[in-house]
């Protein structure tokens, strides 16, 4: 199994898909690294010489990625909610920041759903039963 960057690379994908695997590296910037370095893009990550790992690695390292490219968003994100900014805000509280609706979408970014306001009836019930013993 080969290494770059401090991430194991599965063997059998062909080397543009294989470095998708680590955090920042995209299909485009996989293709971008692979023309740069030489390297036939119909390789499989197992069949990669010492050379070819070298090439790679080297144009790679030029690139913020897994823990370095972690770090930038986390701080960026927190300036953003320092500032006071509506995207903080947005962070902040979960929800989504680039202007997309919520009422009835988004609730990967929302979690499970949560009834606000209306009560059911059997709810209601079990509620008022409740405050009769308490007061007796």
């Amino acid at each position: 199994m080969i290494r770059i960057s401090g991430v194991d690379l599965p063997n059998e994908r062909k080397i543009t898909f294989g470095l998708t695997v680590i955090y920042g590296i995209g299909e485009s910037l996989a293709k971008k690294v692979v023309e740069q370095a030489k390297v036939d893009t119909s390789k499989r990550v197992k069949d990669l010489t010492e050379e070819e790992v070298a090439r790679l690695q080297k144009i790679i390292d030029k690139h913020p990625i897994e823990g370095e490219l972690r770090r930038i968003v986390t701080t960026s994100i927190k300036r953003l909610e320092e500032i006071g900014s509506y995207r903080g805000l947005r962070h902040k509280r979960g929800l989504p920041a680039r202007g997309q609706r919520t009422r009835s979408n988004a609730r990967t970014r929302r979690g499970k759903r949560q009834t606000i306001g209306a009560v059911r009836k059997d709810m209601r019930a079990q509620a008022a039963t409740k405050a009769q013993k308490e007061s007796t």
